[in-house]
Formats: structure tokens, C-alpha cells, sequence
């Protein structure tokens, strides 16, 4: 680990995004402090001609304008930005913890429960990802929860296929087998031996996932089937920004988008740089 945390600290790209998503999430936690706004309050001076109104103003307070209800965007843009980090984290936790046991019961054990199991996978990603998310949503009703149970139903399918392909390379190995000979049992061999050798394989596709399910919550949003008012996300201020543009209100979609953007690009190299550290076949 040691060796993998020095290769990490020698990719430049992938430290410089470590401090701009801290940045961000430094911005999420104390911008408020710098707010004289909040996210529900609506200032009745910027409503009319929201291009002339409601532009960007230090004096007025909205840092980042108004959108056409009054409304702070530096605000919602705080609270989208954490709720779209929130998506991302809590789901791809999901992810890795239903993918990771998935796919290690079905690798270790194989013969007719990993058929099963794995058949079972097949046929849910042979469904359009999207629509079992919007079919949730719309069958249990729009909230924080059901987003993050929609997400991650979906989400571990692939990591299951990824932890098992790597679980049927490690259950021959011959500490393994020295294990079993030892009379180690069953499930002490898979917390203990299969489990920790997997944990890199794990955290550097969980890393990759993150910036996928704030992707998958943003399109959601943008369709107006995420999270409902008066909570928003980075999603739901793109999609307001972008029905606002032939008012020639750049501000509304400008600042939610570059978080967006941001976040994305970040977590991406972030991944990157762990698969490079992590991967020893590449040192």
C-alpha cells in the first residue's frame, strides 16, 4: 500500500483533482456561511425582467443571479452540488456492497448457484439501465431514498461480473488452497484471503462509478424524475438553466454545469490515478 500511495502521489493529475473536489466540497460545507440567500427564499426585486434582474451581483447578494422565481442560484447550487455528491457516494457504496458479495458467492462457489446468480445479472443488464431507475422512481414515489435504492438496484451489476471474474482467478491460488487445507472454513477464507485481494480491483471501479451514477441522477433530473422541490441537484439546475436560455440567462445553466463538469473530470483522473497505483501488472 505503501508503494501504491507513492505511485498515486506521482501522478500530477490525479493530485491536482484531489484538491479541486476538495475545494468543492469545502464550498458545499462553509459557502452558506457566505450566503445572504437561502435556497427557498425568493427575492420579489429580481422578479420581471429576469436578464436584466437577475444577473450575477455582489451588491444584491446573488453571487450567482437569480433564476426566473427569484431564487438564489448560488444557493441551489450549493445544496444541487451536495446532493449530487451525496447520489454518488451513498449509491456507488451500494454498489460495492451488493456487487462485491454478489459476485464473490458466485465465483467461490460456482456450478449451478454462480449460473444462477450470474443469469440472473444477465437478463437485468439486458434492460435498459435508465428505465428500471425511472420505473422505481415513478412506482414508489420521488425522494432521497427511493433515488438512492433506484441507483443502486442497477448500479452493482457490473461491478458483480467484475468481483467474480477476479474471485474465479484467486480461488486456486495456492494460498487458498493452503488455507482450506488448514481447515480454515468457508466464509473465513472469503473475508479473510478473497475479500482484502479484491479490495483495489473494488475501489478503483467504485471510483469510476461515482462520477456515473451523478451522471445517471443528473439525466434523471434533467427529465424531471429526480428529486422534487424544494431539494434540487445539479441535474434538476442544468435542466432549468437550459429551458431558460433564449432569455439569454447564460448564469442559470453557467454555474450549476461547471460544477457539474468539475465534479465529473475530477473523479474520473481520481479513478485513473488509483487503477495506476493499484494495478501492480503496470509496475
Amino acid at each position: 500500500m505503501r508503494d501504491a500511495r507513492d505511485r498515486f502521489f506521482r501522478n500530477k493529475a490525479a493530485i491536482v483533482c484531489m484538491v479541486i473536489l476538495a475545494l468543492i466540497i469545502l464550498f458545499v460545507l462553509f459557502g452558506p456561511q457566505f450566503a445572504k440567500w437561502n435556497n427557498e427564499e425568493i427575492d420579489w426585486a429580481a422578479l420581471g425582467d429576469i436578464a436584466v434582474l437577475g444577473v450575477p451581483s455582489i451588491e444584491s447578494g446573488h453571487y450567482f443571479g437569480t433564476d426566473p422565481l427569484g431564487r438564489d442560484i448560488y444557493s441551489r447550487t450549493i445544496q444541487a452540488t451536495g446532493t449530487s455528491l451525496m447520489v454518488g457516494l451513498i449509491g456507488t457504496a451500494m454498489a460495492m456492497i451488493v456487487g462485491t458479495l454478489w459476485g464473490v458467492l458466485a465465483g467461490y462457489f460456482g456450478g449451478r448457484l454462480d449460473s444462477v446468480m450470474m443469469r440472473i445479472v444477465d437478463i437485468l443488464l439486458a434492460i435498459p439501465l435508465t428505465l428500471i431507475v425511472i420505473l422505481i422512481l415513478v412506482v414508489a414515489g420521488r425522494s432521497f431514498v427511493t433515488l438512492f435504492i433506484a441507483l443502486g438496484a442497477v448500479s452493482w451489476l457490473t461491478m458483480s461480473r467484475i468481483v467474480r471474474a477476479q474471485t474465479l482467478a484467486l480461488k486456486n491460488r495456492e494460498f487458498i488452497e493452503a488455507a482450506r487445507a488448514g481447515g480454515v472454513s468457508e466464509a473465513m477464507i472469503i473475508f479473510r484471503h478473497i475479500l482484502p485481494n479484491l479490495m483495489g480491483v473494488v475501489i478503483v471501479y467504485a471510483s469510476l462509478l461515482v462520477p456515473e451514477m451523478i451522471f445517471a441522477e443528473s439525466l434523471i433530473s434533467f427529465l424531471g424524475l429526480g428529486i422534487s422541490e424544494p431539494y434540487t441537484s445539479l441535474g434538476a439546475l442544468i435542466s432549468e438553466g437550459a429551458g431558460t436560455m433564449a432569455y439569454g440567462t447564460l448564469w442559470q445553466l453557467a454555474f450549476p454545469l461547471f460544477f457539474y463538469i468539475a465534479i465529473v473530470i475530477t473523479m474520473y483522473f481520481i479513478g485513473d490515478g488509483l487503477r495506476d497505483a493499484l494495478d501492480p501488472k503496470d509496475h
